[in-house]
């Protein structure tokens, strides 16, 4: 059986794509290379990965809705462009770009809206991927409160969805969330 190998685009048109410098698109690629010998990761490989990250939970649900959000294609694969482009928008993007990303993994269904339905299976992955042996020690219905006080903040004209102007406007108001934005700027 033969390996289809996918090659990249030319560093210098990532370069130009992204906030990352050719040195560090070269450090992404060879450590994406090394975890996906052929240039490309089904989901999979990617919830295996991921996984490596949360040892205590299950993160299978939440590597599931991550993986489609750097699935941009809609294709069942991540190519290096597709990660390093979403990897630069996490990392040195705008606060509007982080957002807007951020709303597109909630966004499951892709209508433009995040309703209280994807919020609690977005909530209820993440608390998967935690763990159990959390602590303080979570109350079964936390994942439900957490919806509900997201829903009481964001969705500003009570209609049961947070469009994106709704969840950017919400979030730039929460001193919090601004702050976790700023987390990983200077991880690379």
């Amino acid at each position: 059986m033969t390996t289809v190998c996918h090659r990249p685009e030319g560093l210098e048109q990532l370069e130009a794509q992204t906030n990352f410098t050719k040195r560090e698109l070269q450090v992404l690629y060879r450590g994406f290379k090394n975890e996906c010998p052929s240039g490309v990761v089904n989901e999979e490989t990617f919830k295996q990965i991921y996984a490596q990250f949360f040892p205590h939970g299950d993160a299978s649900m939440y590597a599931h809705y991550l993986f489609n959000a750097f699935d941009t294609a809609q294709n069942g694969s991540v190519k290096f462009e597709d990660f390093v482009t979403a990897l630069s928008i996490l990392l040195r993007g705008t606060v509007h770009e982080k957002l807007r990303w951020t709303f597109n993994l909630y966004d499951i269904n892709k209508d433009g809206y995040i309703n209280k339905e994807e919020m609690m299976d977005i909530v209820k992955a993440i608390y998967d991927m935690m763990g159990k042996y959390t602590y303080p020690v979570l109350k079964e219905d936390a994942p439900r409160q957490h919806v509900e006080v997201f829903f009481q903040k964001m969705d500003k004209n009570k209609d049961g969805v947070v469009t994106l102007d709704e969840f950017i406007e919400s979030c730039q108001e929460d001193d919090n969330i601004m702050r976790s934005l700023q987390l990983f700027e200077n991880v690379m």
